[in-house]
């Protein structure tokens, strides 16, 4: 048997930057992500319990980077602490030799290894490399990984990141460059889509191949072909998919993440151009005028196998003026528990149309059920405006119906109007929904057919709307890092009354 060498044979660097307030948390106790929290002390591991994706992240030791951030004695002796227990009680827990967390525990233990372990005793060390071995063993027997998500090239970067620090035990590599091409070609359309449709996990990806690249060139390995283009395109769907405000759109299980860490994802990618306007094999349109940008999604939700994480929310949409949201999706609760989750994922939590209180998609815990299988689109740009047409056939069993929606930006940025229509053979309740950032305040007008929004810079916005029942209700927003409350426009249709509704936001001069 090959020997455990005593440190790694060359430095692997965590290149992303940590949140010094998760890392007070991190010496209390407490571990956070995605708006849940759980307990994480020594003797915590043994405990297999909260929601799946925070047993995953304690497992998989990304947050020491968070502790980094602190760059304090005690944040050091915390996480030798952690480590040197999860190596005594946490290795038995399955959920610590799932390849994707397995991968991303070998990545943060070797990206940190200067800053927390070099200077602990032998013994520890000894301990730690020991089951590094172990860890990256195991997963190169276990690739290629059941997972046909995201999750496999966490996994692959976990693997070669091995492969740069422990060269003597032989294989590592090859077996990696064997799975990462037809990884990449699964999962990366020619659009720089990532399968999932999910902004959140798009950006992942990228972080994920920028830092494979990165340690293949370490490794002094020659990359694969597809490597460096896969890498191009995710950087033009990520740029497509911000805001004014540097964040991300809030489709399929997303928050808007830091604006910092994104631009900082983008320059390691090499990034240059200009935003895409659409990624047709996503389904997603970007409209920009003005200071105005409108994201809409119109695409078809990731088939089976790819849509743990995705929301039931087809043609729907988010508008932004300048650096400040108005309209959004509600977000995402991924650490939450089942109610919480599917309250997030349900269509009512997006801006777009809802009939009879019916998903447009049906949710199950591990996916979808019922979903569209047919979204059409069209689009149309001339002197700086942009039209947009799309309907999709969600609802197409349940009721028989098909929800049509139109969008045009005018060249000004100024005035966003649309219809929704619901093409059925027996008209149908139905409410459409504008969910508004929690930052704008929105007043019913007396007239009853429309409502003024309020941006927090003081810019005024006038949402009213012909052949429904415009009413202010209460909204939740989980697109930041913990719930806030917030408002929604709603334009309520009966069965009994037209099924055509024209709406209009327009800037108040």
């Amino acid at each position: 048997m090959t020997r455990v060498p005593d440190a790694p044979a060359l430095p692997v660097r965590d290149p992303w930057p940590g949140d010094p307030a998760r890392g007070a948390r991190l010496l209390k106790g407490e571990l956070e992500l995605g708006g849940g929290t759980r307990g994480l002390r020594p003797g915590f591991w043994a405990e297999p319990s909260g929601p799946a994706l925070l047993r995953a992240s304690a497992h998989g030791f990304t947050w020491l980077r968070d502790l980094r951030a602190l760059g304090t004695d005690a944040a050091r002796l915390r996480a030798r602490a952690l480590v040197s227990d999860w190596i005594g009680t946490g290795a038995s827990d399955a959920m610590s030799q799932r390849p994707d967390v397995a991968g991303a525990r070998i990545a943060a233990w070797l990206g940190h290894y200067d800053f927390f372990f070099a200077a602990a005793d032998d013994a520890f060390r000894q301990r730690l490399m020991a089951r590094l071995v172990t860890d990256a063993r195991g997963l190169s027997a276990a690739l290629p990984t059941d997972e046909i998500d995201a999750r496999a090239l966490t996994a692959l970067k976990g693997l070669i990141a091995a492969a740069v620090a422990l060269p003597e035990q032989g294989g590592f590599l090859a077996r990696a460059q064997r799975f990462l091409p037809q990884e990449i070609l699964r999962q990366i359309a020619p659009d720089g889509s990532q399968g999932e449709r999910s902004p959140a996990i798009l950006l992942g990806a990228l972080q994920d191949l920028t830092e494979i690249r990165t340690l293949l060139q370490a490794a002094q390995a020659s990359p694969p072909p597809q490597l460096g283009p896969a890498i191009e395109r995710l950087a033009g769907a990520l740029r497509c998919l911000r805001h004014g405000d540097g964040g991300l759109a809030l489709f399929n299980g997303s928050k808007e993440d830091h604006a910092g860490l994104i631009e900082l994802v983008l320059t390691q990618a090499g990034r240059g151009g200009r935003s895409p306007l659409a990624l047709p094999e996503g389904g997603f349109h970007r409209l920009a005028a003005g200071r105005t940008v409108v994201l809409a999604d119109c695409g078809v939700p990731p088939p089976i196998g790819l849509d743990m994480m995705a929301h039931a929310g087809t043609l729907s949409f988010e508008m932004s003026v300048g650096r400040e949201r108005l309209i959004v999706n509600c977000g995402a609760f991924p650490a939450g528990g089942a109610e919480w989750r599917d309250a997030a994922r349900a269509t009512a939590a997006h801006s777009t149309l809802v009939i009879g209180d019916v998903n447009s998609s049906e949710l199950r815990p591990d996916g979808l059920g019922r979903r569209p299988t047919k979204v059409e689109t069209q689009r149309q740009e001339a002197n700086g405006a942009h039209w947009l047409e799309a309907s999709h056939d969600g609802w197409l069993k349940p009721f028989g119906a098909v929800h049509l929606r139109r969008l045009y930006l005018a060249e000004s940025g100024e005035d966003l109007r649309g219809e929704d229509v619901i093409e059925a053979p027996t008209p149908q309740p139905f409410a459409i929904r504008f969910h508004l950032h929690p930052a704008v305040h929105a007043n019913l007008q007396q007239d009853g057919v429309a409502a003024l929004l309020r941006l927090p810079g003081g810019g005024g916005w006038r949402l009213r709307a012909e052949g429904a029942r415009v009413s202010v209700e209460e909204s939740i927003y989980l697109g930041g890092p913990e719930p806030r409350r917030a408002e929604q426009v709603v334009l309520s249709g009966a069965p009994d009354g037209p099924q055509h509704v024209k709406w209009a936001i327009s800037k108040v001069k």
